[in-house]
């Protein structure tokens, strides 16, 4: 059966106000704002055709915009702590007739859920346009629910005198919050999410993470690498880098006259040296004063910085005397000192062997080590020959 036509538009509402997690729209999860990750989620998935973000607050819209979605701005009114998710959604759909976007379905999109797979989110998508009318994610569970009641606990959806096995008890499904999926005629009818046929979209339990307190938010951060599509290509105008723990393996060698030695990759180099060829910007910043940092630049070709007390500002003063936006660049980096940086980078990256608040701060997690061809790593990934590769 054919699948009927109809213009999708996924509507994302993020207001600036939270009580939980202040900021939290804009807070970062792998290194990317939570809003972003979901404007980059509906702009993944193709049957998606236009992607808007419906908020009250000026850098969440900025972010949005950068990120690709269209912003409408949304009245204090329906963005205090009472307003409801579908007051959001009427309005940003009264605010696209008024533009000529007449929607036929609606993609609820919460960014608090940070790994929302386009995957099924497009099923869902195909199934409200072949007939049903509304899909949400869900993860199936067998658990046992308990109230708490005056007398104390008591079953919920079970007999607590019967504990069937799990393989003997029927499925019930739980909202995940990431999406739902819903004919915009219907939303516009009932003013609620729910109605008609309604369906489940299972979706992985790993991916089922919504962030409502700092805790969830910590855990989110933690499991980013591992959940988060590994990344074949980056698009970037320069890369930057520390030293320490980076071009080397984080150790050095002490001689009696104090003297210090490191130990680099050769394969490093050759990565630098292939960046510089295909006219990519390096630089390294590191804090030591070592003259072990300037004299490896020199071999590779590239600008240093060392010395620094503030390598932000001087990653800051560098990217606009070069005319690079900070969104454009790539940052490497593997302890504490670097996360300054990560933070103003469009890709933070870090090391496999990086400290545990680097990795939570990162984009992207290499799987080499420092001073174990992890810049060669980076280069790969930044390389214009790889993101031309489908």
């Amino acid at each position: 059966m054919s699948k009927p036509a109809g213009t999708v538009v996924a509507i994302i509402p993020a207001r600036g106000g939270s009580k939980g997690v202040t900021g939290k729209n804009l807070r970062e999860v792998g290194g990317v704002p939570l809003v972003v990750r979901a404007v980059r989620s509906a702009l993944a998935t193709a049957r998606i055709d236009h992607v808007v973000v419906t908020t009250d607050d000026a850098a969440i819209g900025e972010a949005a915009r950068a990120a690709g979605a269209r912003v409408i701005a949304r009245p204090a009114a329906l963005a205090a702590d009472e307003s409801s998710s579908e007051s959001a959604l009427l309005h940003a759909l009264g605010e696209l007739d008024g533009l000529g976007i007449r929607a036929e379905v609606v993609v609820f999109l919460q960014a608090t859920s940070p790994f929302i797979d386009p995957a099924p989110l497009g099923r869902a998508v195909e199934r409200v346009l072949a007939g049903e009318d509304v899909v949400f994610s869900a993860v199936e569970t067998h658990a046992f629910l308990w109230r708490l009641g005056d007398s104390g606990a008591s079953g919920i959806n079970h007999d607590h005198s019967h504990r069937p096995r799990r393989q003997d008890r029927a499925a019930q499904f739980q909202e995940t919050g990431a999406f739902y999926v819903m004919r915009a005629a219907g939303l516009r009818a009932s003013g609620y999410r729910f109605f008609g046929a309604v369906g489940v979209e299972l979706v992985e339990t790993a991916h089922a993470i919504e962030i409502d307190t700092l805790e969830e938010l910590a855990l989110a951060s933690a499991v980013a690498a591992t959940l988060d599509a590994r990344v074949s290509a980056i698009d970037v105008d320069a890369v930057v880098t520390d030293f320490d723990g980076v071009h080397t393996d984080d150790r050095v060698l002490v001689g009696e006259d104090g003297s210090e030695y490191v130990f680099a990759n050769r394969s490093d180099g050759m990565g630098v040296r292939l960046l510089r060829e295909a006219g990519v910007p390096v630089l390294i910043l590191s804090t030591e004063v070592n003259p072990v940092v300037a004299a490896r630049a020199r071999k590779l070709g590239v600008p240093v910085l060392h010395g620094l007390d503030d390598k932000a500002a001087a990653l800051t003063e560098w990217a606009a005397s070069s005319g690079i936006a900070l969104d454009r660049i790539a940052y490497l980096g593997n302890d504490v000192n670097d996360l300054s940086c990560l933070a103003l980078v469009g890709w933070p990256i870090a090391t496999a062997d990086a400290h545990p608040l680097v990795r939570s701060a990162a984009r992207v997690v290499l799987t080499r080590r420092g001073g174990d061809a992890a810049v060669r790593e980076l280069a790969e990934l930044a390389l214009p020959t790889a993101k031309e590769t489908p």
